[in-house]
């Protein structure tokens, strides 16, 4: 597993998106995710935004997010058609290779699979003259669309050379997916791996997937859920995924610290990760190894994601639930 291979956010960080840009780059990441928001929301527009990231060295991951494209009809599938078509633009501006696409939560999507296969080959059609390829990903709260293994049928069936999945760890914890469900996903068709945790044992509703997932993700290593992100990073790595990882870690804590801090808190977590995958010859689901970095998860460990960790100075488709 190479380090380089891992990458922030821009969504974890507070501030302008050249002070994001340069604390990612001096916490040592090579690539960043970059969000419509950090193009359309620049002062100086998006030709600034462009020159920004080009300025910073770092590479970018991918761009995110496209909503509720599938599954629409009519004048709805002219409008997303539209906004896909601006999203692919601002992605090739960028230099990114990867749309990320969430599985829709529109009530005026339909779930006839085969509707979800045809929208997701003409989008994938879309983004071949932009050299795109396009990472499909199960929201928990999908209408349609929110398991891992849905997402993965979708994808398997349209069977377009652009068109793969995108694993988001969160929303497998939260739906609590067995992790072995990623041994029947071919990793050639896997574009994208989202990292993070959360500091509860589960989500119970609809509701509190959303409020958890958009406010109360940490880092790997600093949540509830180590050994299950742990066994889903070695099972990913040993079926030979060597792609991309990106923390999409959404804190509104994190927002209120200096951006360097947060920025030491990933790298950390790529410590942490690459120390479980090197240690091979440990069961992958019984407990974790303990990487340099590691930070317990206990009843104490809400309040401490306000602070610095320990060592922070120094650095309608078959299977839906009803």
């Amino acid at each position: 597993m190479n380090v380089d291979h891992f990458g922030m956010d821009t969504i974890t960080l507070a501030g302008p998106l050249e002070a994001k840009l340069r604390a990612i780059r001096e916490a040592g990441f090579t690539q960043v995710m970059l969000n419509a928001g950090d193009v359309v929301g620049h002062p100086g527009g998006e030709e600034a935004a462009v020159h920004a990231v080009r300025d910073s060295g770092l590479a970018v991951t991918g761009f995110q997010v496209l909503r509720d494209f599938e599954g629409l009809s009519g004048h709805l599938h002219t409008y997303k058609v539209d906004v896909a078509k601006a999203m692919l633009r601002m992605c090739r501006a960028l230099g990114a290779s990867v749309l990320l696409v969430c599985s829709s939560t529109s009530a005026h999507a339909t779930g006839d699979s085969g509707a979800l296969v045809r929208d997701l080959r003409k989008l994938a059609l879309l983004a071949v003259p932009f050299g795109i390829r396009i990472a499909y990903e199960a929201l928990s709260w999908g209408r349609h669309v929110n398991l891992l293994i849905q997402a993965w049928e979708i994808v398997r069936v349209a069977d377009r050379s652009n068109l793969g999945l995108c694993v988001d760890s969160y929303h497998v914890l939260a739906h609590r997916t067995e992790i072995d469900a990623v041994d029947a996903i071919d990793v050639r068709k896997l574009f994208l791996v989202q990292l993070s945790d959360f500091l509860w044992q589960e989500t119970r509703s609809h509701e509190d997937r959303i409020e958890t997932a958009r406010h109360y993700r940490v880092f790997p290593g600093e949540g509830v859920h180590s050994a299950e992100v742990g066994a889903l990073v070695r099972r990913l790595d040993d079926a030979g995924y060597r792609g991309d990882y990106s923390f999409e870690v959404f804190n509104d804590d994190y927002k209120q610290l200096p951006l360097a801090m947060v920025a030491a808190r990933a790298r950390r977590a790529v410590k942490w990760i690459t120390g479980l995958v090197s240690r091979r010859s440990l069961p992958a689901r019984r407990g974790v190894a303990r990487a340099p970095g590691y930070l317990p998860a206990d009843a104490g460990a809400l309040a401490r994601t306000a602070g610095a960790a320990p060592d922070a100075e120094a650095g309608g488709v078959k299977g839906a639930p009803k």
